[in-house]
């Protein structure tokens, strides 16, 4: 099953620029992530970071350049978006195949020690608010005091009109800095089922699609109810760190120290 890298690199690069389309300053999210990472894992020789949903690989690729001592596993179920990751960005982290909130899912992950870090964007929208508050549990547990999760999504208001003013607010940036003439996600995978190179791995996409079809899609819950979820989940501390239109890095702390260290000179 395995791809060449010049594959690999092709997919990944086309798989960045369609994402552009729909993760409103994408780059920046991505920027805040790792600042709030950084800020948590200041003074620590190597921090455990979990990527959840790591698709092929963007955000832990990222966060393996700012933070090189860190050590990263990368969790997702799609063995194309996996094994693309594992090839183009082979060093960049430990990638697990696994299905986020499923059950058991924690133990496909090896962790050896508490994490310092867990972080994810655009992945995991698709959850239930049982399977969310399941899952926020499970990470709550795999957390050290002061620890952080870090989830970059689209998290719409709880009011109607407000959520349909945010949307409009992402899609009016997104067409001024082009996105809207980018490639986008259904013809991605309609290019990728042409490629040979992929063809084995998307046979078992489909074959794991049609085992889990219904189990989810764009829940569409606001940010109000993550915030609660992830307080029903043991975190101390949840806000957002950085928002535009419905996009936002929602931060949620373990413990009551907020994980940072002191400022100097205290």
């Amino acid at each position: 099953m395995g791809v060449s890298m010049a594959t690999a690199r092709t997919w990944v690069e086309r798989w960045e620029r369609q994402q552009e389309l729909y993760a409103v300053d994408r780059e920046e999210r991505f920027t805040v992530i790792a600042d709030v990472v950084e800020r948590t894992v200041a003074g620590r020789t190597s921090p455990m970071l979990l990527d959840l949903g790591c698709g092929p690989g963007s955000l832990a690729a990222r966060l393996a350049a700012r933070l090189p001592r860190a050590e990263i596993v990368a969790a997702d179920m799609d063995p194309v978006l996996l094994e693309l990751a594992r090839t183009h960005h082979a060093d960049a982290a430990r990638y697990v195949d696994t299905v986020i909130g499923a059950d058991g899912w924690t133990r496909a992950l090896g962790l050896e020690r508490p994490l310092d870090a867990a972080v994810s964007t655009t992945a995991l929208h698709y959850l239930s608010e049982p399977v969310l508050l399941r899952t926020y549990r499970s990470l709550a547990s795999l957390l050290r005091p002061g620890g952080v999760l870090v989830n970059g999504d689209h998290f719409p208001p709880e009011a109607a009109p407000c959520a349909d003013l945010t949307a409009h607010v992402g899609r009016c940036r997104s067409e001024r800095t082009g996105g809207h003439a980018r490639e986008d996600w259904r013809s991605w995978w309609d290019a990728a089922a042409r490629e040979p190179e992929l063809a084995d791995l998307l046979d078992e996409r489909r074959r794991r699609h049609a085992r889990h079809s219904g189990s989810g899609g764009d829940e569409q819950v606001p940010v109000s109810r993550h915030a609660a979820l992830l307080r029903q989940a043991g975190f101390a501390h949840v806000a957002p760190v950085w928002q535009f239109g419905d996009s936002t890095v929602l931060v949620a702390v373990m413990g009551d120290t907020c994980g940072l260290p002191a400022p100097a000179g205290t």
